[in-house]
């Protein structure tokens, strides 16, 4: 029998897919995180086998793990989705981001169209009501399809030259066109939310968005074993003051969403088939009844997604826990929402619902990080609780 969910919560094959993730429990034995591997529809926790998804991503044998490691049953997979929905009453087992210990990092100005926004933030400073104006200017301007040229081409040479020429180059046309990806920190290690969780944005911007994308899982190695979908949030009028606020704009509380799950890389899936997919995204306001609709086409990326991970991680650098790196996305949306030429911000309480068929639907909404639960469970409480459980050690 053909497992099931509320459509596009989980991937459309779900029967073959390998997924593994975090949930939090809560027993009479113990309260905490635990590992989990989706099998024929239902929820395993194989915490006992790998104690942390850095640990499980490090292993040659991954995938045997996650389809044979001995395991608690935690019920239907689909229930489990259903009772962490947003607006859903307190679940008795919750979901969690399926990274832990990973760094978690994130590639910018992947995609021309993301590109052009960008520059669109930093001509208008930050100001929506500037950004009509100057994307007719930069349209004008440059005159070409920033998406048919190679980064760090001849030929992206040659557009660089003619743009510095007329004035109108930018730091965003640097790692859009040139020879270096942008690659920063997007959060920390434990920080990240996942499905049904509220997402954080400052009080303090008014003009911001999210930012659909598909994220690697990578262990040390800079092997790439899964991929999974994340809400990269963005405020725009913060970055589009000045770049150097990008750590202000980026990492705050909520403010990077990851999950559901991570599908496994095996003979059905694999990075071509990432390089194949499109990301849809949907935004309904709860306030308003608006609806955004909009799908980045990862066949559109500007660098592929095994250079990102080159740039990321290497020689250069390494990470011993692993990363989680997200791979930009080409929607910025300029959809109209409050005003006539205003372009598109956030309303608190927004359902954003990030999806795609292979690797199902990341759902948040929308608060202030201020006023969503902070984050307190971080790298030491995770050790320590482990620890205490008496799985420190283990796999």
């Amino acid at each position: 029998m053909s497992a099931t969910s509320e459509p596009g919560f989980l991937p459309d094959d779900l029967d073959q897919a390998l997924l593994v993730g975090r949930v939090w429990r809560k027993t009479d034995r113990f309260e905490g995180p635990c590992v989990v591997a989706v099998r024929g529809g239902e929820v395993f926790d194989i915490t006992s086998a790998v104690p942390t998804t850095a640990d499980l991503f490090e292993r040659a044998d991954a995938a045997l793990i996650a389809r044979t490691a001995p395991g608690e049953s935690l019920g239907r997979v689909d229930a489990l989705m259903a009772a962490n929905v947003p607006g859903a009453a307190t679940p008795a087992v919750r979901l969690l981001a399926p990274c832990d210990v990973q760094a978690i990092k994130a590639c910018g100005v992947t995609f021309a169209v993301s590109l052009i926004e960008r520059v669109i933030e930093e001509q208008a400073g930050g100001d929506p009501a500037k950004a009509r104006e100057v994307r007719d200017m930069i349209a004008t301007t440059i005159g070409t399809d920033l998406s048919k040229i190679e980064p760090g081409s001849e030929a992206a040479m040659k557009l660089k030259a003619e743009l510095e020429r007329r004035g109108a180059w930018s730091q965003y046309m640097e790692v859009g066109i040139g020879p270096d990806a942008e690659v920063f920190s997007k959060s920390q290690p434990m920080s990240a939310v996942g499905f049904g969780a509220d997402v954080g944005l400052l009080a303090a911007s008014t003009w911001n968005n999210p930012e659909p994308e598909i994220v690697l899982a990578v262990n040390s190695r800079g092997e790439i074993v899964g991929a999974t979908l994340g809400n990269d949030v963005n405020l725009r009028d913060i970055e589009g003051r000045s770049a150097l606020l990008l750590g202000k704009c980026k990492d705050n509380n909520g403010s990077c969403a990851i999950g559901p799950f991570v599908r496994l890389f095996d003979d059905a899936f694999t990075l071509d088939t990432v390089r194949a997919s499109s990301v849809s995204l949907r935004v309904e306001g709860t306030d308003d009844d608006f609806v955004l609709d909009g799908v980045s086409h990862m066949s559109e990326i500007s660098r592929d997604p095994a250079d990102l991970v080159a740039q990321t991680s290497g020689a250069h650098h390494q990470y011993p826990d692993g990363f989680m790196l997200f791979l930009g996305t080409m929607f910025s949306p300029i959809k109209d929402r409050d005003t006539a030429g205003g372009g598109f911000t956030h309303h608190l309480g927004d359902r954003v619902v990030i999806s795609t068929p292979q690797l199902g639907a990341l759902v948040n909404t929308v608060r202030l990080s201020t006023e969503i639960e902070p984050w307190t469970f971080g790298v030491r409480a995770l050790y320590a609780n482990l620890a205490k459980r008496g799985l420190l050690g283990v796999g």
